[in-house]
């Protein structure tokens, strides 16, 4: 068995792509016609539903994947122990210091846009005892990622550090089976059928609490991220057999949108359960989001398996990026909504004028301060490695 010992460049430079769908894809909420967001725009924009939808494919699947994956590194050196004090530090912190700090001002932004004539500080004031969201204004918005993404690794700890160890070596050598040939499809069959018999008693609701098909749903991607790491056999696969995944992903997409274009109507709440109909539409989503991560992991290892001396300072930013972009966005998309602009240049400006805001938010004041850094998730020492 040949785990990794030194980071794969391909994995970070995926991630990168993910963060610049995300970006692109809340940049564009605003315009979305029928999917009220935070902030919304008179005129909604069909193209930009389009583009999101297929966004939606793949963006939080591909980042719970690589965040399973960059679990192998944190593990590989520490103990059970020493792990879950690191995830303390680099999830729950951020994810509390930001529902005090970063996650209020787009909260007060969608209450102003609904009609709220207080202050900021008036709105903070109350912030407590309003309750929770969306009835409160207490949220943690698009940060439900780490806080899920906490909650996976405190609770599979024990599991992933005994996958480093001697006792594994069953484990490791099933794995192996596992990547040969087309054996690695078999990844996403616990995953599919559990969405399939429940998604429509459970639909996804990213507050934790009340949401356990896609609660399983995002951790078999991060556990499939981290058994690639295992066996790195299942990465070689997943690249063997890349052009297949993407495809079918293909395929699969202009089936879908033939179908959705045209006006036919696979299921509108009324199907029959018992129906082998209703089954197998609902099994196409997650099918085809896994053919779509299988696909950009695949051709990620073939293609961009190259470092670059800037990788390290886009590593550190990516972390703060996601933490602060939608409230740069909800704080413009507040007056850029009342512009008389067309919908495609408000969007441009939204992404772009986030892009550079958050660049220059973290390289000025995040990245020179280690003790603003850790409450972004960063490394205290991250500037001296840099």
């Amino acid at each position: 068995m040949n785990q990794p010992t030194t980071r794969l460049a391909y994995i970070d430079w995926l991630r990168v792509l993910a963060i610049l769908g995300v970006l692109l894809y809340h940049s564009a909420r605003p315009f979305i016609p029928d999917d009220p967001w935070h902030i919304n725009n008179h005129d909604k924009s069909n193209l930009l539903d389009e583009f999101n939808f297929f966004l939606s494919r793949f963006r939080m699947p591909l980042l719970f994947f690589l965040s399973g994956a960059v679990t192998w590194y944190m593990v590989k050196k520490r103990t059970t122990g020493s792990f879950i004090l690191l995830r303390l530090k680099r999830l729950f912190l951020p994810l509390v210091a930001s529902m005090l700090l970063i996650i209020p001002p787009q909260v007060y932004m969608e209450r102003k846009h609904q009609g709220y004539t207080g202050s900021f500080l008036d709105f903070y004031s109350q912030l407590f005892s309003s309750g929770p969201y969306p009835e409160g204004n207490i949220s943690w918005h698009h940060l439900w990622f780490i806080a899920y993404l906490f909650l996976y690794d405190i609770l599979f700890a024990p599991f992933f550090t005994w996958c480093k160890s001697s006792s594994a070596d069953g484990f490791k050598r099933f794995l192996l089976r596992l990547s040969k040939g087309k054996r690695i499809y078999l990844l996403m069959v616990p995953s599919v059928l559990i969405y399939t018999a429940g998604i429509l008693q459970y639909p996804e609701t990213n507050a934790l609490i009340d949401d356990p098909v896609y609660f399983i749903y995002w951790l078999l991607f991060v556990l499939a991220g981290f058994v690639c790491l295992v066996e790195p056999t299942l990465l070689d696969s997943l690249e063997c057999n890349r052009r297949l995944s993407l495809s079918l992903a293909f395929l699969l997409l202009v089936l879908i949108n033939s179908l959705r274009w045209n006006d036919f109507n696979w299921f509108d709440g009324s199907h029959d359960t018992n129906s082998w109909f209703t089954w197998l539409y609902l099994a196409r989503q997650p099918v085809h989001t896994w053919l779509w991560v299988f696909a950009l992991v695949g051709y990620g290892k073939k293609y961009l398996n190259r470092s670059h001396a800037f990788l390290p300072y886009i590593n550190q930013l990516i972390y703060p990026f996601y933490i602060l972009h939608q409230t740069i966005i909800v704080i413009l998309a507040y007056y850029v909504v009342q512009t008389p602009d067309t919908v495609f240049f408000k969007w441009v400006f939204l992404t772009m004028t986030t892009l550079f805001l958050c660049l220059f938010i973290f390289h000025l004041f995040i990245r020179p301060f280690p003790a603003i850094g850790i409450l972004f998730g960063m490394k205290s020492d991250s500037k001296k490695q840099s």
